[in-house]
């Protein structure tokens, strides 16, 4: 947690939309769903972003990020 946000640290540069596409396919793996129903609400050309994930909470989503990865 960094403040009240998740904190992600992806290897994909910030280049070309790279990290946004590599931070969509995290938060879709994470929670097990299609990357399809991840976009990036706001801030796509910005450190800080929102994500928002179709049919799920914000807390189901932080849970999920938290928990590490799926099994």
């Amino acid at each position: 947690m960094h403040g009240d946000a998740v904190k992600v640290r992806l290897a994909a540069p910030p280049v070309d939309g790279a990290a946004n596409e590599e931070l969509i396919r995290f938060v879709a793996e994470r929670l097990g769903v299609p990357r399809s129903t991840v976009r990036i609400a706001a801030g796509a050309a910005s450190r800080r972003k929102v994500v928002e994930v179709d049919g799920a909470s914000a807390e189901t989503v932080r849970t999920a990020l938290l928990a590490g990865p799926r099994t």
